[in-house]
């Protein structure tokens, strides 16, 4: 069976060439992930550059921030961009004290009362640059909910997955995180490297990567694009993990033609979710979906928030982008696709680990659900354009 997925295809598509990653480490257990991060933070020596769409002033946030400032007191450069809708119920003496201890700070889509609308807006990416030779990103935000912290509190967490790069394609993320900086009122940023540095990131073989960062009109519509490009071409497997579930028709309708040629579509999504009108809205397709063969499953314990799409175990897309209107027609969204089977074997394996935390949905029981889920359903649903 002939790869439907090749660099020159999906470039074709996205109108954006791949890079490479000489090094990739998936993120996916809470404290393990967190720890990583802590870790690779605390070994730069020159330059940190942080974009969140949440950054919340309570354990883990304060951590990170201690952390923080003593790598600014140490020479070393720090830049955090977070967006103002996301953080804003971080108080501004927070960001002072980080300020006083000279980190640059700057907050992306601010209120503004001549264009309230465009409040609708926010900056969901999450991307972490250090010393531009590691890269993260991911659906993580930095909270209590996705670090560990809330087990002290014995509250819900949150199943989320991020990825670490290393290689040439963290120059092209430390070029985004510019470009991010100085469109919203920042000073350019200067980083100067030495010959060692320049010559360790030189394009060289290793696993082809893409940089999926929109930020315009034009490049969530190319992000939509290769989605669908992604679900059309797909021969044998998909495998959604989404933490917010509203679709439009037109991504229904393909996913229906993708089982009807034999592809085997699963869809994962969060059993209770922190959201619930946009919960009831995507479960409103559930009963059109099931009819035509889609296996649907609700992780059950902790909250998911997982981004992840897999295509014919070769081609992933992990980030920050759900499967719903405000990520594909109003957010900022950051995702790399890594093109390479043997990761898509580790992401197919994390999705059965995941399945196994699952309920899945049986198209009978699902029928005879409560009358009140259903008008509930039907209701959100008619607003699902604005969840």
């Amino acid at each position: 069976m002939e790869n439907r997925f090749t660099i020159q295809s999906i470039e074709r598509i996205f109108k954006q060439r791949f890079s490479f990653a000489t090094r990739i480490r998936l993120l996916w257990k809470r404290r393990d992930s967190f720890q990583t991060i802590f870790d690779v933070l605390n070994s730069a020596e020159k330059l940190i550059c942080l974009q969140f769409y949440i950054f919340k002033n309570d354990e883990t946030g304060r951590t990170l921030s201690k952390l923080l400032k003593r790598k600014s007191r140490e020479g070393v450069k720090v830049y955090i961009l977070y967006d103002h809708f996301g953080s804003f119920g971080t108080p501004r003496s927070f960001w002072k004290d980080m300020r006083l201890a000279g980190i640059q700070i700057r907050a992306s889509h601010p209120f503004k009362w001549t264009a309230p609308f465009h409040y609708v807006h926010r900056d969901h990416r999450k991307l972490m640059v250090i010393d531009s030779s590691k890269a993260f990103t991911g659906g993580l935000n930095i909270a209590n909910e996705y670090s560990g912290f809330h087990l002290r509190r014995r509250s819900r967490g949150w199943r989320d997955t991020g990825i670490l790069v290393e290689g040439p394609i963290v120059n092209e993320l430390l070029d985004t995180f510019k470009r991010s900086w100085t469109a919203w009122g920042g000073e350019k940023i200067f980083f100067q490297e030495t010959s060692e540095e320049i010559r360790n990131r030189m394009p060289r073989d290793g696993i082809p990567a893409l940089p999926i960062f929109a930020y315009s009109g034009k490049g969530r519509k190319r992000m939509r694009n290769l989605l669908r490009y992604s679900i059309d071409h797909a021969q044998t497997s998909i495998l959604l993990t989404t933490a917010y579930f509203t679709p439009s028709r037109r991504l229904i309708e393909k996913l229906e033609k993708a089982v009807k040629r034999g592809v085997k579509v699963r869809l994962l999504v969060p059993g209770k979710s922190d959201v619930p009108a946009a919960s009831y809205a995507g479960r409103a397709f559930f009963s059109r979906l099931l009819k035509n063969g889609i296996e649907i499953y609700t992780y059950l314990g902790e909250m998911l928030h997982a981004k992840t799409y897999l295509f014919d175990q070769c081609w992933s897309i992990i980030g920050s982008t759900n499967l719903d209107y405000q990520s594909l027609r109003y957010n900022d969204e950051g995702n790399i696709g890594i093109l390479d089977l043997s990761f898509g074997s580790r992401m197919t394996e994390i999705f059965e680990e995941d399945v196994k935390n699952s309920a899945k949905i049986d198209k009978e029981t699902w029928r005879q659900r409560p009358f009140s889920e259903k008008i509930k359903e039907h209701f959100f649903a008619l607003f699902r354009k604005r969840l």
